[in-house]
Formats: structure tokens, C-alpha cells, sequence
């Protein structure tokens, strides 16, 4: 067993589980925001059900990322001790901000949103979630610098072989950050448009099953009513509005992620030419993208990999926005990266049983290759279900067939496996670097960190072994409390997070009728019915 292998499976499967949660948050919240905006506007009580619904699903979610988040900082020091001493200097400001402004923020005045439903006057109970929301937003804005420097480190001074930030403006400004925010919060609201758009979509279905809504001479949905709490004409309106909101938030999602995902590849092209010359499968210098290539698996050759469909000029494009501009391949590159940073691992205590082995400057490439079209694959799927959805819903309800209610429940998980996907493919792809190099002649040079080096040298493979299949096994139970209340209330319906519907058939805008309170959890006036 190797240690370093081990940490690497351990801090992977506890990221991309937590980041799952992640978008949902950050998407989630910002449309929940908006909707409350909107009934606070106008009274429309369609808005105020739409608030509590999405809302309690926000919450679950927000709750279950805290949980798995938490984690994330106790690896730092567990498994990557010397990884943690090498960009402490420069990682201490971002991080700090990060739990100490943008999380206190967020989670303070989520807070009074929860427990403040009848406590606080509706503008300052909107003001405290727009305050979480943007909260939410710095926290996702100081995370990602402290991960950009990582992808491309400036603003710092070599100190006895140790980075110390000298330029705390270059760090919190780092292009790589600036442009991977914007595309980072593009992907979550994709993430919360597929969520609105496969949820809304199953309870019109269920409507039209139960022989609610139906369907006129004229081909338009004639919304009805049930003799049950909340399965009334505002409940129509609530998932037709949910469900053409999360299509219009994907639709322009996934634009935002192709515009801030080009830019991001430009500077890819610059600052990490390897990682995308292994997206592209680009062996040899050329122009040409690779629609598709074949290789043997696991191979370390690139010449093993061949061009099966392959799109002239695409790569110039991708990389220079032009045609023309002819692009370095892997082999150029090994042979630049070789000369820059050495053929073999040091031979340094640092590195253990892992000096003098020769550095693999080639990524796995079934993962850069695969993955980057994984990303951009599952955006587009669910960009263009979004479309469908629109279309098949323009005379106001979805059609009858239960396997298109089954494929948009699953599509939910489009934007998630795009958003995974594009994760791993960006850290995945700067290996063996876990600080890549800053190829800028104007950057700084020499700062860089193998990955062979980051891991804590005090901790033993089977050490990391038992902490890994602990974790796995505290998360996987984890995921089915989530998925299990996520469900739970989904089939609910707007009643499950508003029990003032089945106490009283009242206006929603006003007191529901008497005889709530502590003593009775669940009615109106019960300040945790919401929460809870």
C-alpha cells in the first residue's frame, strides 16, 4: 500500500461528495431568494409556497454540506502536513476569510431566515436571506482563490524554500480565480435549474395522473382542484412557475458556463499547457481537435493513442481563438517540462521511498480526456432537456407519459455529473503538481510542489487506510439520510413545508387560524415548523 495513493482516493471521495452538495447550495439559495423577492413584491401566494418548499430542500442540503465540509480541514493537517506547511502563508488569509467572514455571515443570517418567518418584518426577513446568499458567495469566491493559486501561484516570495505571500492583492485578484468564479457559480445554478425543472416536472405528472389538471379542447391545461390541503389551483401554479424557471436558469446557465469556460481553457492553454494538451489527447503539435481517440488503457505512451474523429483548427480556437495558431502536443511538452523541473523526483527525505523515481509529467489521460467531455456533455444534456422542457410545456402542463417524468427526475444529475466531472478533470489534470508550476515569464519562478511531497510523512498507509474506509462508509450513510429526506418532502409536496395549509384553508399571506404554538409542533405559529 501506498500512502500517497491512499491520501489521494481519501481527500478525492470526500471532495467530490461534499461538492455535490456545494452548487445546490449556492444555486438553490440564490433562486429561493428571488422568489421570496418576488412574493414580497406582489403578494402572490404561489411565490410565498415556492419560497418554503425550495426553501426547506435548501436547508437539508445546506445542513449536509456543513457536515461534509468540516472534514476537508482536519485532512489538511492529517494526511497533508507538509502540503499545509508549504502554502500556509499564502492559504491562511483566504481560508480564514472564508470561516471566519463569509461563513459566519452566511450561516448567521440563515439563521433568522429559518426561525424568522413570523419574528421579523418581511424586508428585513428578505434582507437576511439575500445577506446568506451572498455570504455564500464569498465563501465559494475564497475558496476558489485559495484553489487558482494552487492552479497557477502569484503574489508570493520563495522564503527558505517556503512561498510567503508578499502581494495579497495579486493573490485575491489571481486571473485564474477571477475567471473560475463566475464559471463555478454558472455550474451551480445549473445544478439548481435541473433540480426545479425534474422536481416540478413529477408533481404536474402526478396532477395530471390523479385527474386534476386536464386537458381542454383546445389542447391547453385546465387546472383543477383536489379535496386536499395544497393540491389546489395555487399548487398548479407553483410547479408550472418552478418548472419554467429552472428551464429559463439552465438555458442561461449553461451559456454562462460555456463563455467563463472558454476563458478558462484559454488560460489553461497558458498556465497549464499539459493538462489540456491531455483533454485533447493532443500527442503531436497541430490544430486539430479530437472529437474522438482510442489509446490502450492505463498506458503512459501518448504515441499508443490514436485520432479517430478529428476537427481541424477546433484546438487553435479552443487555445488561441484563432484557426491557424499551431498548439504544443504531450511529447513537445514532456520534453519542456523535463527540462524545467527535472526528470526524477528529488532526492530528498521529503519524499520517502518515493525520491529518484522518474516524475510522470503526463496525466492520466482516460481521466483529463474523458472527463473534460464528461463536463461539457452533461452541460449541454441538460441545457437541451431544459429546451425540451419549454417546449413540451408551452400549453401549460407536461404530457402524461411516465417514462419522460423518469427521465427528467434522472436528469436531475446531469449538472451534478458536469460539475464532478469538471472537478476532477482540473485537479486530476495537474498532477504530479499539487502547486503547478507558473509557466509566465513575467510570474514567479520555481514555485511549485510534486504531490509526492504533500502527504504527511508521519502518517502510516494503513493509518490513512482505516480513516478512509471510516469516512466512506460515515458518508455513504450520510447520502441515504439525505437522499431519504430530500425524497420524503419532494413527495410531500408545498405541504410538507408549510403544515398551515392543512390547520387552516386561510389566506397564506395572513395568520393562519388560532390555537398554534410551542405546544403544538407543526401548526402555523409553531416558529420550528419550518426548520423541522
Amino acid at each position: 500500500m501506498d500512502a500517497l495513493e491512499i491520501a489521494r482516493w481519501q481527500f478525492g471521495i470526500t471532495t467530490v461528495y461534499h461538492f455535490m452538495m456545494v452548487p445546490l447550495t449556492i444555486g438553490l439559495g440564490l433562486v429561493v431568494a428571488v422568489m421570496q423577492t418576488v412574493w414580497y413584491g406582489t403578494a402572490n401566494p404561489a411565490y410565498l409556497r415556492m419560497t418554503k418548499f425550495w426553501g426547506k430542500l435548501f436547508l437539508i442540503n445546506f445542513i449536509m454540506g456543513v457536515a461534509t465540509g468540516i472534514v476537508q480541514e482536519f485532512q489538511f493537517g492529517m494526511a497533508w502536513s507538509e502540503y499545509s506547511r508549504f502554502v500556509g502563508d499564502v492559504f491562511g488569509a483566504p481560508l480564514a476569510l472564508e470561516a471566519l467572514l463569509a461563513f459566519f455571515v452566511e450561516s448567521t443570517f440563515l439563521g433568522l431566515w429559518i426561525f424568522g418567518w413570523k419574528q421579523l418584518k418581511k424586508g428585513v426577513h428578505l434582507a437576511s436571506l439575500w445577506i446568506a446568499v451572498v455570504g455564500s458567495f464569498f465563501s465559494a469566491y475564497f475558496i476558489i482563490v485559495a484553489n487558482s493559486w494552487m492552479q497557477h501561484p502569484v503574489g508570493v516570495t520563495m522564503v527558505d524554500g517556503r512561498p510567503v505571500m508578499t502581494d495579497a492583492w495579486a493573490v485575491f485578484t489571481n486571473n485564474t480565480a477571477l475567471v473560475a468564479v463566475p464559471h463555478t457559480l454558472f455550474g451551480a445554478l445549473a445544478v439548481a435549474g435541473g433540480f426545479l425543472l425534474g422536481i416540478a416536472w413529477y408533481h404536474l405528472w402526478r396532477r395530471r395522473r390523479d385527474g386534476i389538471d386536464t386537458i381542454g379542447a383546445d389542447g391547453k391545461v385546465v387546472a383543477g382542484e383536489a379535496g386536499i390541503p395544497g393540491r389546489d389551483r395555487t399548487d398548479y401554479s407553483v410547479w408550472i412557475k418552478s418548472l419554467r424557471i429552472g428551464a429559463v436558469v439552465a438555458m442561461i446557465s449553461f451559456a454562462g458556463t460555456a463563455i467563463t469556460g472558454d476563458l478558462q481553457g484559454k488560460l489553461m492553454f497558458e498556465q497549464q499547457p499539459m493538462k489540456m494538451a491531455a483533454a485533447e489527447a493532443a500527442c503531436h503539435d497541430g490544430t486539430g481537435f479530437s472529437v474522438l481517440s482510442v489509446g490502450n488503457l492505463g498506458s503512459k505512451n501518448c504515441d499508443d493513442i490514436k485520432a479517430v474523429i478529428e476537427v481541424p483548427g477546433i484546438l487553435s480556437f479552443l487555445a488561441k481563438g484563432d484557426f491557424t495558431t499551431e498548439v504544443k502536443g504531450v511529447n513537445s511538452l514532456l520534453d519542456q517540462y523535463k527540462a524545467d523541473y527535472g526528470t526524477h523526483v528529488p532526492d530528498n527525505p521529503i519524499y520517502g521511498d518515493r525520491a529518484g523515481q522518474e516524475v510522470q509529467y503526463v496525466p492520466v489521460m482516460e481521466v483529463t480526456y474523458w472527463g473534460f467531455r464528461a463536463m461539457i456533455g452533461f452541460g449541454g444534456l441538460a441545457a437541451l432537456a431544459a429546451l425540451v422542457a419549454l417546449w413540451l410545456t408551452r400549453k401549460g402542463t407536461v404530457p402524461e407519459s411516465r417514462w419522460l417524468m423518469r427521465l427528467a427526475v434522472f436528469g436531475i444529475l446531469a449538472p451534478f455529473g458536469a460539475n464532478a466531472a469538471g472537478w476532477i478533470f482540473t485537479e486530476m489534470g495537474r498532477q504530479p503538481f499539487v502547486v503547478a508550476p507558473n509557466p509566465d515569464l513575467n510570474g514567479i519562478d520555481q514555485v511549485f510542489m510534486f504531490t509526492a511531497a504533500a502527504v504527511s510523512p508521519g502518517v502510516s498507509a494503513g493509518e490513512i487506510l482505516t480513516s478512509l474506509v471510516v469516512l466512506t462508509l460515515i458518508y455513504a450513510v450520510l447520502l441515504v439520510v439525505e437522499v431519504k429526506l430530500l425524497v420524503k418532502y419532494v413527495r410531500g409536496g408545498v405541504v410538507s413545508a408549510m403544515p398551515e395549509l392543512v390547520h387552516a384553508p386561510v389566506d397564506e399571506n395572513e395568520d393562519a387560524t388560532p390555537g398554534g404554538g410551542p405546544d403544538k409542533p407543526g401548526t402555523p405559529d409553531d416558529v420550528l415548523a419550518f426548520a423541522y
